[in-house]
C-alpha cells in the first residue's frame, strides 16, 4: 500500500503537467497562435502592401467603384473624373452645377444607390453658392446634394435633391459624406460652417446630419418635423464637422467621425433625434487656446464612443468585412488628414477597445473604402492619388 502512495504522489505531478500542456496546446489552438500551417497570421504593414491604382487628380475628396472596374473620383477643385485600367481619363465628366471651390469647399463626396446596377443613380455632394431668393450671405454658400445617371462622360437626368440653409460666407466646414441604410433612406453630414452656435439651432442645417428620402422628399417620421421652427430634415445635431460616415455591415446602425477643434475629434454612433454636444460640450479647446466649454458631458447629450486628443483630423472611414482581412473583420479603419496615416480601430459591438496607427506618412488620407475586391482603397489629398492596400501574396 505504501508503495502504491509513493507511486501516485510520483506520478500525479508528471500526470497534472501532461495534462496542463495538453490544454496550453488546445488554448493555442484555439486562439490561433499555434505554430505551423494553421496559425493566423497577425495583419500588420509588413505583411500588407501598398499599391498606387490612380494618379494625377488634382485635391481628390471620394471615389465610388462602378461594376465595369472604374474609378468614379471627385476632386475638390470641382471636377468629376474617371480613372480606367490605373490610368486617369483625360476626359471630364460634364453636367455638374455651378460650385464654389474656396477654403474646404468644393466638389465633395460621391456615393453610388446600393442599387445601381438596376436604377443607375449616382450622388454627389458639393458646395453650392447662393442662387437668388435664397436665405443666408450673399457670395456664400452651402452643402448640397445632387442625384444624376452617367452616359459616357456626361452626367445625364440631374436631380438637385437637397440644399443646407442658410448659405455662410465662411469657407469651412462643409461636411458632406453620404450614407445609405437598408431601408431606403440618404443621410448626409453637415458641418457648422464655423458658426458653432448654430449646431444647437434646430432652425437651421448647420452641424446636422440629415435624412432623406432616395428622391430628397423629407420623411414624415423623422424626429423634428413635427417641432415647431425646426428644419424637418434634420436626424441628429450638435456635430462640428462630419468627415466621415459609415455603416456598420451587421447592425445597420450608422457610425460618424468628426472634427473637433484642438483636440476633441469624435467617433459617434449617430441615432434619431439625438444631440452630440457641440459646442456645449467637447473635449477640445480653441485655436486660440481658449476654453470653448469647461464641460466634456451634459445630461441630454451624447457621448463619443472614442475621441482623439490631440486631434488627427480624422477623414473617411470603413468597416472591413472583407475575407483578406479576417482579423480585422468588424474592426474600422480611419484616415488621418493631420499625421497622414491611417488608424485600425477595433471594435467590439458599440466600443473601441484598441487603436493603433498604420502607414504613417502615407499622405494626407480625404477618403478610405473597402473595395468589391476586399482590398482597402484610400484616397491622398497631397500627392493627387488613389491608393490599395492589400496582402502580400
Amino acid at each position: 500500500m505504501k508503495n502504491n502512495k509513493t507511486l501516485l504522489k510520483k506520478s500525479l505531478p508528471v500526470a497534472l503537467t501532461g495534462l496542463i500542456l495538453t490544454a496550453s496546446v488546445a488554448l493555442m489552438s484555439n486562439s490561433g497562435i499555434t505554430e505551423g500551417t494553421n496559425s493566423v497570421q497577425k495583419i500588420t504593414e509588413a505583411n500588407l502592401k501598398v499599391d498606387t491604382v490612380a494618379r494625377g487628380l488634382t485635391m481628390p475628396w471620394a471615389t465610388a467603384f462602378l461594376p465595369n472596374g472604374d474609378l468614379l473620383v471627385t476632386e475638390r477643385v470641382g471636377k468629376l473624373r474617371l480613372v480606367k485600367n490605373g490610368v486617369l481619363d483625360p476626359q471630364e465628366i460634364t453636367g455638374l452645377p455651378a460650385i464654389l471651390y474656396k477654403g474646404q469647399g468644393g466638389l465633395l463626396d460621391v456615393a453610388l444607390h446600393p442599387d445601381y446596377a438596376s436604377n443607375g443613380w449616382i450622388y454627389i455632394s458639393y458646395s453650392s453658392p447662393k442662387a437668388a431668393g435664397e436665405e443666408g450671405d450673399d457670395g456664400g454658400a452651402n452643402t448640397a446634394l445632387l442625384r444624376a445617371k452617367l452616359k459616357d462622360h456626361a452626367l445625364t437626368d440631374i436631380q438637385y435633391l437637397f440644399k443646407a440653409i442658410p448659405n455662410v460666407r465662411a469657407n469651412v466646414h462643409f461636411g458632406g459624406r453620404i450614407v445609405f441604410d437598408k431601408k431606403g433612406y440618404v443621410f448626409l453630414s453637415l458641418g457648422e460652417r464655423g458658426q458653432k452656435e448654430n449646431s444647437q439651432n434646430l432652425s437651421k442645417d448647420q452641424g446636422k446630419v440629415v435624412r432623406l428620402h432616395e428622391d430628397g422628399k423629407i420623411p414624415t417620421d423623422n424626429p423634428f418635423v413635427k417641432t415647431a421652427g425646426a428644419r424637418p430634415e434634420i436626424w441628429t445635431y450638435g456635430h462640428r464637422n462630419p468627415q466621415g460616415m459609415t455603416i456598420h455591415p451587421t447592425t445597420g446602425v450608422i457610425w460618424e467621425h468628426e472634427h473637433g477643434p484642438q483636440g476633441g475629434d469624435e467617433l459617434n454612433i449617430v441615432e434619431r433625434g439625438k444631440n452630440y454636444g457641440w459646442p456645449v460640450i467637447t473635449f477640445g479647446i480653441d485655436y486660440d487656446n481658449s476654453i470653448i466649454s469647461k464641460d466634456t458631458a451634459k445630461v441630454g447629450m451624447e457621448q463619443p464612443v472614442t475621441y482623439w486628443k490631440p486631434s488627427i483630423a480624422p477623414c473617411g472611414m470603413t468597416f472591413i468585412t472583407s475575407d483578406k482581412f479576417k482579423e480585422w473583420k468588424g474592426d474600422l479603419i480611419v484616415g488621418s488628414l493631420k499625421f497622414a496615416y491611417l488608424q485600425h480601430l477595433v471594435v467590439k459591438g458599440n466600443k473601441v477597445v484598441s487603436r493603433e496607427i498604420m502607414f504613417e506618412k502615407l499622405g494626407r488620407v480625404r477618403d478610405v473604402r473597402q473595395g468589391p475586391d476586399g482590398n482597402i482603397y484610400v484616397v491622398l489629398e497631397n500627392s493627387g492619388k488613389i491608393v490599395r492596400i492589400s496582402p502580400k501574396a
